[in-house]
This record gives C-alpha cells, structure tokens and sequence, in this order.
C-alpha cells in the first residue's frame, strides 16, 4: 500500500508527563516512518476547555487543507468520547485507543450512553486484553476491538551504580545496608502501597526496607481539605477523573507512624538517572496493585520500565498487569491483595540469592525483546493498513 495521511488527536502530550503523554508521543513519532503524519496535540498553551472546544473546527480545517488524510487517530476515551458529537469528517476511517480507566470511569451516564456508542468507530485499540475485554462487556462489537501493547525505552546503562545508590539513599537520610523494595508511581489506590507497607512489610525479614518513589506532600494540601467535604461518591469521581493520589492520606500516616516509617522512606520525585540507579541495584520493583471499584490498571507499563533497567518484578496478577508481566519469564505475579501469597512469593528473594544477577538478566532480556515502541507503532500501521484496504474492497 503506497504511503497514506493520518491525523492523531490527543489531549495527553508532553511537556506534560505520565504514561499516556508518553506512549502517545512514541505513538506519533514513530508512525513518521509508516505514514504521512499530522498531528492536533494539546501542548499547553491554551486551557484545556478551548482545546476541546475548537477541536472539532480545528479538525475540519486540517482535512480541508490536507485532504490525502484518510484516517484520524483519538488517543484516549474522553477525547474520543468528545469526537462523537462532531461533525464533517464522517469520510475518514475513525480510530481510538482505550487505556483502561477511560473504560471503566464509574460514571452511569458514561457507562449507559456513551461507551456503547464506540461502536461508531472503525477501530478501537486495547492496550491489553483486560481493557479490551471490558470495552467489549459495555457492548462494543468484539469485532472493532484489536490489542496493541504499550512500548517502552530500550536506553540501560551496564555502569555498575552501588555506590550511587549509597549516596543517594545517604541524601534522602535512608538506612544503608538493606535490601531496597521499589514502590514507585503516583499513590492511587489501586496501586496498593499503603495495604503493602501496612500489611505485607510487617511480615518480612527486617533486612528489607521499602523506597517510595513518585509524587508526594508530606502534609495536608488545599485541594486534599476540597476532597474532603464533597460527597463520597462525586469525591471517588472526581478523583479518578483528576488523577488525585487518593492513596496519600493512608500513605502519608504510616510513613509518618515509627512502626513503619523504621522500614519504608519517601524519596519523593528523583531524576531519570537517580532512578535507574535504584532500580539496577534495589532487591525487587513491587507492583502490589489491589481491586479498587471503577479504577483499573489499563496496562503496567511502570513494570516493564523497570524491568528493563534490571529490576526483578513482584507485580499482583490483576487486570491489564498480566499482558506486561509473564511469570517467571520478565517477572513473578502474585495474587491481588492477598498478605500470605506476598510473603511467600518475595521469599524466593531469601532462598535463591546466588541467582539474582540471572534472573536480572533473563527478566531484562525478554522484556526488551518483547516490548519496543517501534513494534507498537508497526502493530498500529498494521490495523490502519486493513482499514484502508476494507474500504478499497467495499468500493470496488
């Protein structure tokens, strides 16, 4: 098929920063290899509302100007979710990826009218069979629906980092001399660090200490004392819908209790390189995710990501985390929620010691082998090229 136009539309985009912003800029990127591309990316400079608002204007425009377009990309559910009220464009293939949390948002309204109305569009990309499976049990044609994984970087350094690491753990006053448990991303509740550190850590050998790595206030914020006088209900929404680390209250109290804060220390947000230096020589990355109502892990891509800089994965085999984590291939899953099967599991740290360098290296190994993000971008290619071959078909 001779080389075609797609538009890509997102409202998740660097500078911002998160998992979506980065897997839509690869997404973007690489797609200049396979396709002539452009792009209506939301970069910050204007609010959010006026983006959403000339979007479709915006849209039109691009395609008057640049009618060899054949196919627009929506990069999430709520920008999609928005496209389904816009008009002129009904000629182009429509395609958008779903991500998890953009299905399973627990607004009825959203669940009732909305979602089943993707069956408009040509395409919808899963990130993973668990997000795939629960667009398609809010009444999506399973037909529609295809899995594209998530990439990630492939840069690692082989540098040897101990001392690194002590001087880094030295800044942020951590115990030297102790085998380091990585908890690490934005404190939501469905990814379990505080049921960790309260109820599996307490149970395990007092030579392991936990890191806490990502965004955190050590004290009560203005918008924490909003949350609290909303209704619980429009709280859990506007929680999930904002990205409120609603598992900061309960972290910040243990880490602030000495039956806890003896065995678990906050590093807060550190650098790229600080974080690849904790990640090649910490003992393990824990993924402890837990079953929280209307949230879901979309994907995992945090346990490839430090899987590929060396880390030995415990992740909790729930939702979209069992498309990133093979067991006993690019790490070890363990049963959601459940203190008995954690203990045992990360004890294979205790009695395998001899083979951590080898299971670093056979872990790393086949996760970069099986991840990249050039193989997401072909998969996309891919599914654009049989839309556009369908509809060479059904014309001729």
């Amino acid at each position: 098929m001779s080389k075609f136009s797609v538009l890509f539309v997102s409202h998740k985009y660097p500078p911002s920063t998160g998992g979506m912003e980065k897997q839509s800029y690869e997404l973007i990127t690489r797609m200049h290899q396979y396709a002539k591309v452009y792009a209506l990316v939301y970069e910050g400079s204007e609010s959010i509302i006026q983006f959403f608002w000339k979007l479709n204007r915006r849209i039109l425009d691009l395609v008057h100007h640049h009618p060899e377009i054949r196919i627009i990309h929506f990069n999430d559910g709520l920008i999609a979710s928005l496209a389904l009220y816009h008009s002129g464009y009904d000629h182009l293939k429509k395609v958008v990826t779903v991500h998890g949390l953009d299905v399973v948002f627990p607004l009825g309204f959203y669940q009732r009218k909305i979602l089943p109305r993707f069956n408009r569009f040509d395409q919808i990309i899963a990130v993973s069979q668990a997000t795939a499976q629960e667009i398609v049990a809010r009444g999506v044609d399973s037909r529609r629906v295809q899995v594209v994984k998530n990439g990630i970087d492939h840069e690692w350094s082989n540098e040897r980092t101990v001392g690194k690491l002590d001087a880094l753990l030295q800044k942020h006053q951590v115990p030297l001399g102790k085998q380091y448990l990585v908890l690490l991303g934005r404190p939501v509740k469905r990814k379990g660090f505080s049921w960790f550190i309260k109820d599996v850590l307490p149970h395990l050998d007092p030579k392991y200490h936990v890191l806490v790595i990502g965004p955190f206030m050590p004290n009560i914020s203005a918008q924490e004392r909003l949350f609290s006088i909303i209704p619980a209900r429009w709280r859990h929404l506007l929680m999930l819908f904002l990205g409120h680390p609603s598992d900061l209250q309960a972290l910040r109290t243990l880490l602030q209790h000495p039956a806890y804060s003896a065995r678990a220390s906050y590093l807060g947000k550190i650098s790229a390189d600080a974080l690849q230096i904790v990640l090649s020589e910490a003992m393990a990355f824990m993924m402890p995710n837990i079953s929280v109502p209307g949230d879901m892990e979309g994907f995992g891509l945090v346990c490839l990501e430090a899987s590929s800089n060396g880390a030995i994965v415990f992740a909790a085999e729930i939702e979209g985390i069992t498309d990133a984590i093979q067991h006993e291939k690019n790490g070890f899953l363990v049963k959601s929620g459940n203190p008995a099967a954690w203990i045992e599991s990360l004890a294979r740290l205790d009695n395998n010691t001899q083979d951590i360098p080898t299971l670093r290296k056979q872990f790393r190994d086949y996760t970069l082998a099986q991840f990249s993000w050039d193989k997401m971008a072909e998969g996309y290619f891919g599914i654009f090229c049989s839309l556009l071959e369908e509809q060479v078909t059904k014309n001729s």
